[in-house]
């Protein structure tokens, strides 16, 4: 690698660090380390919570897989698109409003218990164990991905880039809590964006243009430039529903329980859906035109750039479909530009594992430490608790990671069903339905994330070959109802539920 893109990658990882060393003294109790003190703009709302959903996934995963598959993968990317534009249309503002009136929640479980008024403590643990599971899959996933950016960037072993990265973004995460985690995911966003429309933008003038590049994709294989040719009526569906997923996801919605004012939450819906419109669509063109360029590239060349190919069917293609963003970047761009982008990737990888280790670590802190074993812990207290099990699950997400065989998009397809389908209908319901019940809640969670794992594990293929977040997220809604309808909420529940409806209407 150019001295110059080392050196620019390196100043990018400092600039993270030194935004959680200035967090840190920012960070004075558990709601500043949660939540940060509900003191989020509408922007750095909106790209730290569309840099922290996105991930790896969405420059490496996506591009990765319409690279090797053509624009049949786009499915995913129109699901996700209309799937976050409703979380913010509907449950931004509702949460944010809500999670105040119910004793001023600073977590999902935090926010279910005092929601659904559970004084057995039982939903809060159920939620948080759902949390800790499919988190660590997740994190796992975001893991992988930095190894592979490390890997091929630097030419480290696959086992070390999978720690160095790993430390990286645990340091940051320990130290500044929320308020690093959101102000890093902000620049994050935001150099994702960038690169998103750069790396596309300059591939297609490259090639020729966009004419250039369809023309080339048809000689290689006519079915990629179609969106449905060679998919069946299940694969649509699964795909479209990925956009079941954010109405659950903890690390996402927790950026709508930290804006500063239910006010903010237009503005923050305006930016986080350009934001991920426009990066869909860069990811999108990168894959597709990264098809048609390695194939006409040197091999000689790309070997000069750590880049590994493989024939098929007298095509050369890459050995790995993920890494296209990484060698475009290599390749087209001067060496601190390319730097740059490399920081762009392990953005979208940070952003994400950051999140997803602070939610699940507040889960152990608040949900499980002091809820169960130390009622009297003190906000200090419960800071640190929070920070050991941030380097905890990291060490675990790390050790499921260790496969380089490991898929991005397998392990994130994974983790999002889980949430999906275990919280999105309970979120939903409590938000929207003064009916449903503490009972209906925990049948609810458990039917979804079990649907998940039993779906996944012994049911996918033939009939069954449907993304397990929609049976997941359709008996989960089912239970939820009918179990709720057996009972009756509170009066504090009713009351408190007008309370939020009249808060909204102000």
């Amino acid at each position: 690698m150019d001295i110059a893109t080392l050196v620019t990658f390196i100043v990018y990882l400092l600039g993270m660090l030194a935004i959680g060393i200035i967090m840190y003294f920012r960070t004075n109790d558990l709601s500043d380390y949660v939540l940060g003190g509900r003191s989020l703009g509408p922007g750095v709302a909106a790209l730290s919570a569309g840099a922290s959903d996105m991930s790896g996934w969405l420059l490496l995963g996506l591009p990765g897989a319409v690279y090797a598959s053509g624009l049949s993968e786009t499915w995913i990317a129109v699901g996700l698109a209309i799937g976050a534009y409703l979380n913010w249309q509907f449950v931004a503002k509702r949460l944010r409003v809500y999670t105040e009136v119910a004793e001023d929640s600073l977590t999902i479980p935090d926010f279910l218990e005092h929601r659904f008024k559970d004084k057995s403590h039982i939903l809060r643990v159920i939620s948080a164990l759902v949390i800790l599971l499919f988190f660590t899959f997740y994190t796992s996933s975001g893991m992988v991905a930095g190894a592979k950016l490390f890997e091929a960037s630097f030419g480290l072993s696959y086992q070390s880039a999978l720690w160095i990265g790993a430390i990286v973004v645990v340091s940051y995460t320990l130290l500044g809590g929320f308020l690093a985690v959101s102000w890093t995911d902000f620049i994050q966003g935001s150099l994702m964006f960038l690169a998103l429309i750069v790396v596309p933008i300059v591939a297609l003038n490259n090639m020729g243009g966009w004419n250039a590049a369809v023309d080339a994709v048809g000689q290689i294989n006519p079915q990629h430039l179609n969106m449905i040719e060679g998919v069946g009526v299940l694969a649509i569906i699964s795909s479209i529903a990925w956009g079941l997923g954010y109405f659950g996801q903890p690390h996402i919605i927790v950026r709508f329980m930290a804006l500063r004012s239910a006010k903010d939450v237009p503005m923050a819906r305006f930016i986080g859906t350009t934001w991920m419109i426009v990066g869909l669509y860069g990811a999108i063109f990168t894959g597709f035109v990264g098809l048609a360029f390695i194939s006409t590239q040197d091999v000689n060349m790309l070997g000069e750039f750590g880049i590994r190919v493989v024939n098929e069917n007298g095509l050369q293609m890459l050995a790995d479909p993920e890494k296209i963003f990484i060698a475009f970047s290599q390749i087209l761009f001067n060496p601190i530009v390319a730097g740059i982008l490399l920081a762009a990737i392990l953005s979208a990888i940070m952003s994400t594992i950051d999140s997803q280790l602070l939610v699940s670590s507040s889960a152990l802190a608040e949900d499980f430490y002091k809820a169960i074993f130390r009622k009297e812990a003190s906000d200090k207290e419960l800071v640190w608790v929070g920070r050991v099990a941030t380097v905890a699950i990291a060490l675990i997400a790390a050790i499921i990671a260790m496969n380089p065989e490991s898929s991005v998009l397998e392990l994130v397809s994974y983790a999002w069903a889980g949430f999906g389908a275990a919280f999105g209908p309970i979120i939903l319901l409590s938000l929207f339905w003064k009916g449903a019940t503490r009972n209906g809640a925990l049948a609810g969670i458990i039917v979804g994330a079990a649907t998940v794992v039993i779906w996944g594990t012994y049911l996918s293929g033939g009939i069954f070959d449907l993304y397990e977040i929609l049976p997941g997220f359709l008996f989960n809604l089912v239970v939820t109802v009918l179990v709720s309808m057996a009972g009756k909420p509170s009066t504090d529940m009713e009351d408190e539920f007008d309370e939020t409806i009249a808060k909204l209407n102000e």
